[in-house]
């Protein structure tokens, strides 16, 4: 276990916690001598999951809850802190996706995915500010995306549902901020990472899905997770990639959704068709899959930058100025004089 005065001791929730980033999450914060509760739909894999924690000898609490049930996120949040202390730390992280165009998926699946993916952070979220409020302390870490901030094919219920995430997230945000409440609230935009969610995802496709490159492994996101849970900022953005993704929707929207168009469906479907009969997560867990890592091993990279919001913004002005400088720099003495018009 870790040494790390800031989190040891500190009560941690992680939802989605039994697979994925949520599991790298949950044990980095286990490491660095969290006590961790862990919130998720599969009692098994919420047991193993517990298991690993307790082994690097921090405390853990396994939780089987739906985050698309409100008032079972209430009493999940009453009971931790009974059983673990008060909440200080709270990450919002559980997800479902359904990989197919609009035209082909059921107004049941977009409500499915919404109500996790979107209410279970709402949910998430209230239920984290009903504890830390009266205390005036804690932090809640909202795991976001790119795709917060551009919505790509194949994915709208799941982009969608991000993109609420944000909005929901900034009004907060100005809400705390209004009444002076020192709680921090902070989201984390994630690059496309190798968790197994690409082998039980829903998906009304040819082939099989993947993520779009570059992929990242989970221990990434994870690491990110914890220095926003040290370091509370507005945002964070992990890797060059979900910069790029984000400040190329707010200059070139109109080229993104051409380039998309042409290159995303390819980029999101494996060369191999997908299974008949393929079991999938949306309604219920699908059980012997849950582990940290997924599929994509062989291509995932183990570490990327981290930057602030503030930081890459501040990057990209520096960078404009630079070339403002170069471009509209003085003409040299001689380029300046007009010919037959120089001193004499």
């Amino acid at each position: 276990m870790g040494n790390d005065d800031q989190l040891r001791g500190r009560v941690v929730v992680v939802t989605g916690s039994s697979a994925g980033v949520g599991r790298a999450a949950a044990q980095a914060f286990g490491r660095a001598g969290a006590q961790v509760a862990l919130l998720a739909r599969e009692p098994e894999a919420l047991e193993e999951a517990r298991a690993e924690i307790e082994s690097a000898g921090a405390r853990a609490l396994g939780l089987a809850v739906d985050v698309a049930d409100g008032p079972a996120v209430f009493e999940a949040a009453e009971r931790i802190e009974r059983e673990l202390g008060p909440i200080d730390v709270w990450v919002n992280n559980a997800m479902l996706t359904v990989y197919a165009p609009v035209a082909e998926m059921t107004p049941e699946e977009f409500r499915r995915v919404t109500e996790t993916t979107y209410l279970g952070f709402v949910h998430g979220t209230m239920a984290a500010l009903k504890a830390m409020r009266p205390r005036r302390a804690g932090t809640i870490i909202q795991v976001g995306s790119s795709l917060s901030y551009r919505g790509i094919p194949l994915q709208a219920a799941y982009c969608g549902a991000k993109h609420a995430i944000r909005g929901f997230t900034d009004a907060l945000r100005a809400e705390l901020i209004h009444e002076g409440s020192p709680i921090a609230l902070v989201m984390v935009q994630l690059p496309a990472v190798n968790t197994p969610q690409f082998d039980w995802a829903r998906a009304h496709l040819a082939h099989a899905p993947r993520p779009v490159p570059p992929v990242f492994q989970p221990e990434v996101a994870a690491r990110a997770i914890l220095t926003a849970a040290r370091i509370p900022s507005r945002e964070y953005w992990l890797g060059l990639s979900t910069a790029k993704v984000i400040f190329g929707s707010m200059a070139f929207p109109g080229f993104l959704d051409r380039y998309l168009a042409r290159r995303a469906y390819r980029a999101e479907e494996r060369h191999r068709p997908l299974w008949p009969d393929r079991p999938d997560n949306l309604e219920a867990p699908v059980r012997g899959l849950h582990r940290t890592r997924g599929s994509f091993g062989q291509e995932a990279r183990t570490s990327a930058l981290l930057l602030s919001d503030l930081q890459a913004r501040l990057a990209v002005v520096g960078l404009g100025a630079i070339l403002y400088a170069l471009l509209a720099r003085p003409a040299r003495r001689e380029d300046r004089l007009a010919p037959g018009k120089g001193r004499r």
